[in-house]
């Protein structure tokens, strides 16, 4: 039966289990939102590079507040540290190491994920509503996409048969995690990789407007 989560409580959930995908050697982008709370989750026996769009190579967690340095801030402007080693990039060439194909894994959130992995992050523009950002070129250069989000927004679907919003990337998708579990966009349709126990699987299917692979 579903239990009931603070919005803190559900996106650390989330990075949470995103982090258990990452892999010594891994160059990780983290995008704004959700996935900014994965820096906090890396496994202390991995050695991995986190990358911040707005320029940080070996991004570390949120730091102390006695610690907040006001010129270093993650791709969403919250307080953010650097690992040792860690170094700060012009935009231009933090985008060449993206365009470049020498990131690993991005991990961002996404207004609609669907079946087939296609993904749309973005709304119409002069709306008030999320810009496209470095999304595009993200999801186009990253060598593994997870799409790291809320299952639902407001009651609604946002895992779809179809994305209806513009696409930010067309099959792209390799993962998406959610507080409900964790699924993988295949050939054969949205295979259910994993779980959280604390919903039934009528509950992720009702929350789901993609038929899922149940294994």
């Amino acid at each position: 039966m579903a239990v009931a989560l603070s919005k803190e409580e559900l996106n650390n959930i989330i990075a949470e289990r995103v982090a258990k995908e990452l892999q010594s050697g891994d160059v990780v982008n983290l995008g704004i939102g959700v996935p900014t709370l994965v820096a906090n989750y890396v496994p202390s026996d991995i050695d991995v590079t986190l990358h911040s769009e707005n320029g940080i190579l070996n991004l570390g967690g949120s730091p102390a507040e006695d610690q907040v340095d006001p010129n270093i801030i993650n791709a969403g402007g919250q307080p953010a540290s650097v690992d040792v080693g860690g170094a700060f990039l012009h935009s231009a060439d933090s985008f060449g190491l993206v365009r470049g194909g020498h990131v690993d894994i991005t991990v961002l959130g996404a207004l609609q994920v669907d079946e087939k992995g296609n993904i749309a992050n973005y709304k119409i523009p002069g709306k008030l509503v999320p810009g496209m950002g470095g999304a595009m070129d993200l999801v186009a250069g990253a060598k593994r996409v997870i799409v790291a989000m809320e299952h639902t927004n407001k009651g609604n679907h946002k895992i779809l048969k179809q994305c209806t919003l513009p696409l930010t990337g067309e099959g792209r998708v390799s993962l998406i995690v959610t507080e409900m579990g964790v699924f993988e966009p295949t050939e054969r349709g949205l295979v259910v990789v994993e779980t959280n126990p604390d919903f039934t699987n009528e509950e992720i299917q009702e929350a789901t407007e993609a038929e899922l692979i149940f294994e």
